[in-house]
């Protein structure tokens, strides 16, 4: 079998930035439900915020969904997080709490099922769903379309500014492997390494 790296090598886009940075890979989260609460932490905020925003909430709170729900609103505040993240987060708790959520649950459902069944959440949208495709269950072939870094990337690469119909449209190139080639595009503008814990380089 091919490998992603191999495949996306042909594309004349991918293969510089393949060059560079070597063969990217994803290291699945083993905690899905404490990914999940560093994706919504990393809504709409810098990666250094939320970094420490995550350390004083993981001081205060362990990542469990049954010390997120039994955590009183106060603590929620000292660790920096708004009304509204606040209930996100116990939101998702309780989800996990009643539904038994883990890898192993989702493992047997297409892209499209995870998605529908994660933005059931409310706090959780589809960006935070597709992050849990890519980092949390590994998934090849996720294109978060809706990310900022993706954006920017795709506008470097292909020196124009593309709505998210195109942009969907133009990754269509790098599928079954559109996880890897994301990988690369985040890479253009960022150091993925400090953002994205879960990516790893291999030689």
């Amino acid at each position: 079998m091919t490998a992603p790296h191999d495949t996306l090598r042909a594309d004349p886009v991918l293969e510089p930035l393949i060059e560079r940075h070597g063969a990217l890979t994803i290291e699945p989260a083993d905690d899905l439900f404490r990914r999940l609460l560093v994706s919504v932490l990393r809504q709409q905020v810098s990666m250094a915020s939320a970094e420490a925003t995550k350390k004083r909430l993981f001081d205060a709170v362990e990542p469990t969904p049954t010390a997120v729900l039994a955590a009183d609103t106060e603590t929620f505040r000292e660790a920096g997080l708004s009304r509204q993240k606040a209930t996100y987060l116990h939101n998702i708790a309780a989800a996990f709490e009643d539904h038994g959520y883990d890898r192993a649950y989702f493992e047997p459902m297409d892209d499209e099922a995870v998605r529908a069944e994660l933005t059931d959440i409310t706090g959780v949208g589809e960006w935070t769903a597709n992050m849990q495709l890519l980092f949390s269950l590994g998934r090849e072939d996720v294109f978060p379309v809706g990310d900022l870094g993706i954006r920017k990337g795709m506008r470097a690469l292909l020196d124009e500014d593309l709505d998210r119909a195109a942009m969907t449209e133009a990754a269509e190139r790098w599928a079954p492997y559109r996880s890897y080639a994301s990988l690369y595009l985040w890479r253009v503008n960022e150091p993925l390494d400090e953002s994205v814990a879960e990516v790893v380089r291999r030689s």
